[in-house]
């Protein structure tokens, strides 16, 4: 591993193979041995453990993987990376590469293919500019997953991580939150990447619940609310709640719910709970099937 994280190696490698780095796809590949060790370890994996690994790269983080799993499944997209995995991880048994857009395979299929359908963890150096979707996918698919350990830009980690009052805390925060329960493991800072990105990263560890933080009548509804609380930072929740993709409550019906839900109106989204918001949805539910069968 140690020359792998070499800056100087890994440019020997890349100029050997003539690549060059795609700044559609994000290339940005980690070069430092100690952070490397972090994420492993911050991970838990161990020689039972599967693993999916997103955008191996050169294969820095992937060795280390290989090292230590039960078995590693590595996707990347950039088939001119192929050449240089193959040269620099060889053909180990428990290792498969696969080329494809993580964004685009069927991730079901996958795992139930290379996992036997087995809770696998996922541990990955992530793209910033599909991080989000790339998260939300593994979330909301319900794949089984025991833990998502990525490295992200430091600003998402900080949004995943937020709660209540704070001000990166949002609409991101409450859909991670309502799936696993967010640690924020290291800080990484731009230096120790070829090329340097432009922001610095930040390790963070996503444990999968058993169950969802709240329980909740209809998910799309939960979520709906939860992005309409958020749609403008500066207005109120009744302002909020009666524009944009919930325009069909109005003011009326919707200061009933959330006097009914025990909330003040005046209130702004961010300062709102992942319970809060539950109880607004269920409420709206409940009146919405009074609505039905009484009429309004």
């Amino acid at each position: 591993m140690s020359q792998l994280t070499s800056p100087k190696v890994i440019r020997d490698i890349l100029e050997r193979h003539n690549f060059r780095f795609s700044k559609s796809l994000g290339q940005n590949f980690l070069a430092d041995k100690n952070i490397i060790e972090r994420i492993i370890d911050g991970a838990g994996v161990t020689g039972e453990d599967p693993v999916l690994e997103v955008g191996p790269g050169i294969g820095t983080l992937t060795k280390e993987l290989v090292a230590r799993a039960g078995k590693v499944v590595a996707v990347e997209i950039d088939k001119g990376l192929f050449p240089i995995l193959e040269e620099t991880l060889g053909t180990p048994p428990n290792l498969s590469l696969i080329h494809g857009d993580i964004l685009k395979l069927d991730l079901r299929e996958l795992t139930e293919r290379e996992f036997g359908g087995h809770e696998f963890k996922v541990v990955a150096n992530l793209p910033y500019y599909i991080t989000t979707p790339i998260i939300m996918r593994f979330l909301e698919e319900g794949l089984p997953f025991g833990s998502i350990t990525v490295m992200i830009q430091r600003e998402v980690a900080q949004r995943m991580a937020a709660g209540p009052g704070d001000k990166e805390y949002g609409s991101l925060s409450v859909a991670v939150q309502y799936y696993t329960k967010p640690r924020i493991l290291c800080k990484v800072p731009a230096s120790v990447f070829i090329p340097r990105p432009k922001v610095d990263s930040t390790v963070v560890i996503l444990e999968r619940r058993d169950r969802p933080e709240v329980e909740v009548c209809d998910r799309e509804l939960f979520f709906r609310v939860v992005r309409g609380s958020f749609a403008k930072r500066r207005k109120t929740l009744l302002n909020n709640l009666t524009t944009g993709e919930l325009r069909e409550w109005d003011r009326e019906r919707m200061l009933n719910i959330l006097s009914i839900s025990g909330i003040d109106p005046q209130r702004r989204g961010e300062t709102l709970t992942i319970e809060e918001f539950a109880r607004i949805s269920n409420n709206m539910v409940t009146i919405s099937e009074k609505e039905a069968r009484y009429g309004k």
